[in-house]
This record gives C-alpha cells, structure tokens and sequence, in this order.
C-alpha cells in the first residue's frame, strides 16, 4: 500500500514512507488546539521559516481556532545539497515589528539546530511577548547547538526525508506524507 501510494506520485528516488497524511493531519490538530489553548485572548503571529515550512504553516494556520496572523522568514544552510553547510543566511527578513506578538514559530525540521537558534536570537533581540517553536519534525541525534523546540511532532533518526514541504534539491515538497528519500 505504501509503495503504490508513493509510485502514484511517479516519484523514483523515494524510499519509504515514514508518516502518512493522517497521521500528520492528527499530530497538527493536536498542536492547533495547544496553540489555541495556550494563547486564547492574546495576540498571536504565526511565524513560517520558508520554504520548507510553508506547508505546515498553512495546515497549522487551519488548525488554529483563535485569531492569528501570519508572517515569513527565508533562512538557509543547504544551499541545494543535502548536508547542512554550517553557515545560516537570512534571505527573507520578517515585514513588522514583533514586539505586540506572541510568537510561534512553525519550522519544517530541526536537524543541526543552527539556523533555528540563530533565527531565535535575532527574534528575541526584537522583544516579542513571548517566543516559542513547534516543529514538524527534529532530528535530535544531529544536534549541534544547544537548541530544543517547545513542541516536536514527529522525531525523526539520521535520515534524509521529504514531502510535506521538505524537499532535496526543490524536489518532492509536494507529496501529502513524509518519506525517507533514496540518495
């Protein structure tokens, strides 16, 4: 079943699939309620790093039941390879001032922790009201930085995933679920 739904995409160099669509539909209800909860009556700037997160953002967005806005950041460390280089590069800055705003910050994958600590730091230099990040995936066992989201919805190993807006090399973004690529 996961091999048809996977070649019905006509994808070559998808491995296996590691999180249907359903199961990452539950996962971002959950947090959408927490989120909802948590910040109930209080100014709320949902904040997406792109490229990778704008599916996430968008799904999370939908998930939240209380008045929110929404804003963009661009970082980067890839650089089209499949290996972080180090180096974290603003691209996109964010168009407002933070400071009236809960922040939560909706990241695609926390792997070496870098460019969320750096994006972070920049961001508290801004004083928001308050400052937290909930991510779709963390790969926690590549951990370079002391850096931990306040939320993870899946934990992932030492692999290279895609789909859901992850992408390698601008490819796969589009599949509904995320899966081990085949590199």
């Amino acid at each position: 079943m996961i091999t048809e739904t996977i070649n019905n995409y006509g994808y070559s160099g998808i491995k296996r699939e590691l999180f249907s669509r359903d199961k990452i539909k539950e996962r971002i209800a959950m947090a959408g309620a927490k989120i909802s909860l948590d910040y109930a009556g209080k100014p709320l700037l949902l904040l997406s790093v792109l490229k990778g997160s704008f599916i996430f953002l968008a799904d999370l967005c939908r998930a939240v039941e209380i008045p929110c806005e929404i804003g963009f950041m661009a970082a980067s460390s890839y650089y089209d390879g499949t290996v972080s280089s180090g180096n974290v590069k603003i691209t996109l800055d964010l168009d407002r001032d933070i400071s009236g705003y809960h922040v939560v910050i909706a990241e695609d994958i926390i792997d070496t922790g870098r460019t969320l600590a750096n994006i972070c730091e920049l961001l508290r230099k801004r004083n928001p009201l308050s400052l937290s990040v909930y991510t779709l995936l963390d790969k926690p066992c590549r951990r370079e930085v002391d850096f931990s989201a306040d939320v993870s919805l899946f934990t992932v190993p030492d692999i290279f995933v895609v789909g859901y807006g992850l992408d390698c090399g601008e490819k796969f973004r589009n599949l509904p679920f995320i899966a081990e690529a085949d590199l």
